[in-house]
């Protein structure tokens, strides 16, 4: 099988894409690209293979109905209190919630942050996705999942610090990866990789959206959690180590 790992920015300029192949014994990085338009993602997916992403799916509940509320001059249903507490049940999703639970650290909120300008390609891209055919489930059960490379990395024990400003930290952290994961073939991307901290998330995105297509992360509950799930996104955080994607 294969996987596909997307680091989506705002233009194509900041958004890398990275294919695994999948085999019994090991792993190879067969493609990995800089550049990319939404085409090549969608034409990618066109293969059956799962696509991860980083960026969030959607935007939390609370948020967007509180903008439908205070568009139309409705009181909205969380009441308007503007403190911390309130500000934070509109800005994070209940992904996000769980996300900082496991990993001690909040993801970027979508709803004040600017990861919401990216947030927007994404929106539009999954529509594509789902034109094409593609499964687009927010909650990581189709053929979609959305990944946070940040906090897979920890959860798999490795140091993050500096590697997306500088070279040195991704050399090392590559130099780490391969350690530990000496069935994965980097191929001749591996100086890619120590250049671009773009083309590095691509292929750690590939590598969660391995535990993603084996359901080796934690999923969301059936029921409402599920129901939200499908509607704000779902982080793929993974629940074992790296040497489990080869089981």
């Amino acid at each position: 099988m294969q996987t596909i790992g997307v680091d989506l920015a705002a233009e194509p300029a900041g958004t890398a894409l990275a294919v695994i192949a999948w085999t019994d014994g090991g792993a190879r990085l067969r493609e990995l690209h800089l550049g990319v338009e939404d085409a090549a993602i969608v034409a990618a997916a066109g293969s059956g293979a799962k696509l991860g992403i980083d960026c969030a799916f959607g935007w939390p509940d609370d948020f967007v109905a509180f903008l439908q509320s205070h568009a139309v001059g409705e009181q909205p249903a969380l009441p308007v209190e503007g403190g911390k507490s309130w500000r934070s049940q509109l800005a994070y999703r209940e992904t996000d919630r769980l996300t900082r639970e496991r990993t001690g650290r909040w993801p970027l909120s979508v709803a004040t942050d600017r990861l919401g300008v990216t947030a927007l390609r994404c929106a539009g891209l999954l529509r594509r996705l789902g034109e094409s055919g593609v499964d687009v489930d927010r909650s990581g059960a189709g053929g979609i999942a959305e990944v946070y490379p940040g906090a897979a990395l920890r959860l798999w024990g490795f140091d993050t610090r500096g590697y997306k400003v500088d070279a040195a930290a991704r050399e090392a952290l590559v130099g780490r990866l391969s350690a530990s994961a000496p069935w994965l073939d980097l191929a001749e991307h591996r100086a890619l990789m120590i250049r671009s901290a773009d083309a590095l998330d691509a292929v750690v995105a590939a590598l969660i959206t391995r535990a993603a297509a084996l359901g080796r992360y934690v999923a969301p509950q059936a029921g409402e959690q599920l129901a939200r799930a499908r509607r704000e996104g779902w982080i793929v955080l993974p629940d074992g180590g790296l040497g489990e994607l080869l089981r």
